[in-house]
């Protein structure tokens, strides 16, 4: 099927993003394969210190959170260089920057340094994203929200700051994986979400500001697992679409073989949404750990008090930790130990991150632990 390209800073890319997966599942491996293709590659910036023995065995003696923070960014820049390595010179780089990381500002700058196309932040409003990236005109700025009203915000702000984004992925937080772009549980259904109400409203909003009607590349992310739905956003408006699940279980992959199985074999019901630590909810495979967690949370909720709170793992890596902070409105667990675990192909202890949606290009006689695809083929 022909699609129309996707346009960012000048280049002509297919349409499609890989999404940003973290703690080390999209890391260079995923990325730079991606980009080769001649999509957009990206590599989650959390916690990449886990991927460099060299760096943890340093760490395992110091359990100091600026040494670990430095650490990351060490193996953030390492990373960035092997994804180039793959990719080539003209492949297209992102890094995805979760804006609720205690050194969120650090990674932007450290992504940029390192030479990455594209700085993509979610999990919060990047509001001083331009200014913070203001020496960096070349690289391009892409915000993940997932409504008109965040989107209307986070334009303004930024057309004050002489800068737009070049691109806006419009995640739907009914089908996406991972951190959810609602802020409470009861939301993440809503029909307000969808893209056929989402995207027109965007475009209407852009009206209303002057702006072309395709002066902001809109990617849509949540649930697109087939050509017919990509034709979907398209009719809608969007530019592309932004593919986290599918993209994980492939052999380029970051992740254990047992992280991709738990992903590929994962049914609608095996499926859960619930509150992270970082305040946001999540949706994830109901696996041996977090069946055991969800059946006490309400029990640790309740004993979460701010006068018995400290950081287990000695790593400070969220500004809001509802485990570190003892916030009872937020999940009560190190997502930092839990994500590496299922990483690393701990299928007992790990917390698997997935999208709702089916895998695409998937036919009823292969077998489900048999369907992974290759990136961007």
């Amino acid at each position: 099927m022909d699609l129309p390209y996707l346009k960012i800073k000048g280049r002509s890319l297919l349409p499609v993003i890989q999404g940003g997966m973290g703690i080390g599942v999209s890391a260079h491996s995923l990325a730079g394969a991606v980009a080769a293709e001649g999509a957009v590659g990206t590599i989650a910036s959390v916690e990449l210190r886990r991927l460099h023995e060299d760096l943890m065995r340093h760490l395992r003696r110091l359990r100091d959170p600026a040494a670990s923070a430095q650490a990351n960014l060490t193996a953030l820049d390492r990373e960035i260089q092997e994804a180039r390595r793959i990719a080539g010179k003209e492949g297209f780089i992102a890094v995805n920057v979760m804006h609720a990381i205690s050194g969120y500002r650090e990674h932007v700058l450290q992504a940029i340094r390192s030479g990455v196309n594209a700085v993509i932040v979610g999990a919060g409003l990047p509001m001083d994203l331009p200014t913070l990236a203001a020496e960096f005109p070349n690289v391009a700025l892409i915000p993940i929200l997932s409504e008109a009203r965040g989107v209307q915000v986070v334009v303004r702000r930024w057309m004050r700051q002489k800068r737009l984004p070049d691109a806006i992925v419009i995640e739907n937080p009914q089908f996406a994986g991972g951190h959810l772009g609602a802020t409470r549980l009861e939301d993440v259904a809503d029909s307000r979400y969808g893209f056929a109400n989402v995207l027109p409203a965007i475009r209407k909003l852009f009206e209303e500001l002057g702006l072309k009607a395709d002066q902001i590349p809109l990617v849509a992310a949540g649930g697109i697992s087939s050509f017919q739905k990509m034709r979907e956003i398209f009719s809608l408006g969007g530019s592309g679409a932004q593919l986290g699940t599918p993209f994980a279980v492939t052999t380029e992959g970051d992740a254990h073989i047992n992280f991709k199985r738990v992903l590929a074999d994962a049914m609608p019901k095996d499926l859960v949404t619930f509150m992270s630590s970082a305040g946001l909810p999540a949706r994830a495979v109901l696996t041996p750990w977090l069946r055991r967690y969800l059946g006490r949370e309400r029990r640790l909720r309740a004993c979460a008090s701010p006068d018995h709170s400290q950081c287990p793992s000695q790593t400070e890596c969220l500004v809001h930790c509802g485990f570190k902070d003892g916030h009872s409105s937020s999940g009560q667990f190190c997502i930092e130990a839990q994500l590496a675990a299922a990483q690393r192909g701990d299928v007992e202890h790990g917390l698997f991150f997935r999208g709702a949606g089916q895998l695409p290009f998937r036919t009823t006689d292969q077998k489900r632990s048999g369907a992974f695809c290759h990136a961007a083929g």
